[in-house]
């Protein structure tokens, strides 16, 4: 499965899958575009430097930018500047040039029912989630944006005041620590004078906090055959084909020494009802031999008429902080999201393993 890169066009509109991954299917908008008819872009006030102005060129034109930068001023988003390009849309910038954001900002409608900001994120929380009390204050203030809930997960960024947040089903987007902006591009990092993708550290940190939430009595796990060289997890659906690929090797890859934690992440529309049947048996061997049975022969286990609870689904929301646009995602445990087919030898160089 491919991530997006930084690209100068909308970050949403450049999302690309490899051929080893299914789809989700397009159940869901974006934030932005739910509330499109009534969020109005806001012009930006206020003047900079010449100093930052100046530098801020500089990098940006050292790092590709062709087209011409026509204006630089505050950002609506907190410790950015807005810099408006001809013909594109416009980049959001820190003041040292390392973090930008490409996309149109969109004014939350929303009536905003908090305005006190709590105090900003610091370097040592960068990736991890909200505290309780910046999550009610800005779920307070987002009542006219849809799908937004108390099961929204939103994580600190390296940038103080921009919060990164997804939807449930895992459509990334940055928002405004006030909630009063929001955009659906991601934060990508100028590194050595060059664009070098979307920021990695906060992607990294941001998983492993999301592994961390996660219920591990309800993740299927297939456990490391020889000493334990690497753990993965696996968003998978049962009815993906790939994520049926992927199991196949599931012997192999434990034989290598790998211990593989299963995701339940149904994206069909027939999935849930037949996940929640696996993960309805009683006891770890009868729900790895009932995914097997889904994966292997397409035989699904229904779940006992004694079952009524849902274990797949608590666990799938809180993977939405993973931001799945196709499964089998696949994750190693430091958090880094393997982005090339598994049938690839670079999988195994992924995994440190021969």
């Amino acid at each position: 499965m491919k991530r997006p890169v930084f690209k100068f066009a909308s970050i949403m509109s450049a999302i690309l899958l490899a051929t080893t991954a299914c789809a989700q299917p397009a159940t869901s908008q974006s934030v932005t575009q739910n509330a499109k008819q009534n969020m109005q872009n806001t012009p930006v006030a206020g003047k900079v430097s010449a100093t930052v102005d100046s530098r801020l060129r500089q990098v940006l034109t050292q790092a590709g930018i062709k087209a011409q930068i026509t204006s630089i001023v505050p950002s609506n988003l907190p410790n950015l500047y807005q810099v408006s390009l001809a013909g594109q849309p416009p980049l959001h910038i820190s003041a040292d040039g390392k973090y930008v954001i490409q996309g149109e900002l969109q004014k939350n409608p929303s009536k905003r029912q908090v305005t006190k900001i709590s105090a900003r994120s610091t370097s040592a929380q960068i990736g991890m989630p909200v505290s309780a009390a910046v999550k009610s204050s800005m779920l307070a203030n987002m009542s006219a944006l849809k799908n937004m809930s108390a099961k929204t997960p939103f994580f600190y960024t390296a940038i103080p005041g921009v919060i990164w947040g997804a939807t449930l089903e895992g459509v990334p987007f940055l928002i405004s620590d006030d909630a009063q902006y929001v955009t659906d591009g991601e934060i990508s990092v100028i590194e050595n004078g060059q664009f070098t993708g979307l920021d990695a550290n906060f992607e990294k940190r941001k998983n492993q906090s999301v592994f961390k939430s996660l219920d591990e009595s309800q993740l299927i796990t297939y456990p490391a055959t020889s000493p334990e060289k690497a753990v993965i997890y696996v968003a998978t659906d049962v009815n993906c084909p790939y994520c049926r690929m992927l199991h196949k090797q599931m012997s192999a890859l434990n034989k290598k020494g790998v211990t593989v934690k299963t995701i339940g992440y149904p994206i069909y529309e027939q999935s849930p009802e037949q996940m929640r049947g696996i993960w309805c048996q009683t006891s770890d061997p009868s729900r790895r031999n009932a995914l097997d049975s889904a994966m292997l022969t397409g035989k699904m286990t229904p779940a006992p008429t004694s079952c009524k609870a849902n274990h797949v689904t608590p666990n799938r929301e809180k993977a939405a902080g993973l931001a799945v646009v196709a499964t089998p995602a696949i994750f190693r445990d430091d958090g880094e999201l393997y982005q090339a087919s598994f049938e690839s030898p670079e999988f195994l160089e992924f995994l440190g393993v021969q």
